[in-house]
């Protein structure tokens, strides 16, 4: 089942309790967990049969009652989470994300055309990013989002997510992935189950894959020398999806991997088992 959904907002998701705890009060019937920082992927859990709204937009609801939403790098606002029950009640959490603090990147040593690239480089760029949009718009009903994310193979995390980018002394905009280096060639693995919605090779990106893990959670992996798996292709955690390279604007091999929900881009590194990669 696909739907195709609206934009939704950034919102928020915490109390002021440690950033990966679980959130329920006692008897809840609607309960959060996952990280609860700026750039955070938030699994929602309600008893089987309910409906969800976050900030009055409805949400999909497995029948398993798990539900997904995401918290922007920069929300500040509340947000209002609402499940209404079978047999006619409802319960609600008003919410607040815990903020974060960023870094600043200086980057060099970039081929200068990725920093100011010509009329029809940007034009291109443009075109591959309506295809990201596009199919970041749908939710279907799978839930390899549910479970924390396996990093997709051991190495050196390079950049943080929310990172304010200068490159060749040009300010860019915030960083909102992960960049992890290994040597070119080490096999890229998906982190969850998923669909692939996307596999072609772009201007900035390189080598582009992205997975689709169900109700508006999808992943992506860039930079990539080879990929090895079409679009439409069905994937399991844990099989290979490509290698690590150094196309597009690169200037070593490594990976950039992006999550987000539906165009909230998240931090991928809030969403796996250890924060950061197994060593190589």
């Amino acid at each position: 089942m696909t739907i195709a959904r609206r934009r939704f907002l950034a919102a928020g998701a915490a109390f002021a309790l440690t950033p990966r705890m679980a959130v329920a009060g006692e008897g809840s019937r609607l309960t959060f967990r996952g990280s609860m920082e700026q750039g955070g992927l938030v699994v929602g859990l309600v008893v089987p049969g309910a409906k969800v709204s976050v900030n009055d937009l409805p949400g999909l609801v497995s029948p398993a009652g798990i539900f997904a939403f995401g918290l922007a790098y920069d929300c500040a606002a509340p947000v209002h989470v609402v499940a209404k029950f079978a047999d006619g009640s409802s319960e609600s959490s008003e919410v607040t994300a815990l903020a974060r603090q960023y870094q600043v990147q200086n980057i060099t040593g970039v081929a200068e055309h990725f920093v100011s690239p010509s009329p029809e480089e940007i034009e291109r760029m443009q075109r591959e990013h309506a295809l990201v949009v596009e199919a970041r718009k749908h939710e279907t009903d799978g839930v390899g989002f549910a479970e924390p994310f396996d990093w997709p193979f051991p190495g050196i995390l390079t950049s943080e997510y929310g990172s304010q980018r200068v490159i060749n002394g040009k300010p860019m905009g915030p960083h909102l992935g992960v960049d992890v280096a290994a040597p070119e060639g080490t096999p890229i693995r998906a982190p969850a189950d998923g669909v692939v919605t996307i596999a072609d090779d772009f201007f900035l990106e390189g080598g582009f894959t992205q997975l689709d893990h169900g109700h508006g959670v999808s992943s992506c992996c860039l930079h990539q020398s080879e990929r090895k798996v079409a679009a439409g292709a069905k994937v399991a955690r844990g099989d290979v999806i490509g290698l690590v390279g150094k196309t597009g604007r690169a200037t070593g091999p490594h990976m950039h991997w992006g999550l987000a929900w539906f165009q909230v881009k998240l931090d991928p590194s809030r969403a796996t088992r250890t924060p950061l990669p197994p060593a190589a």
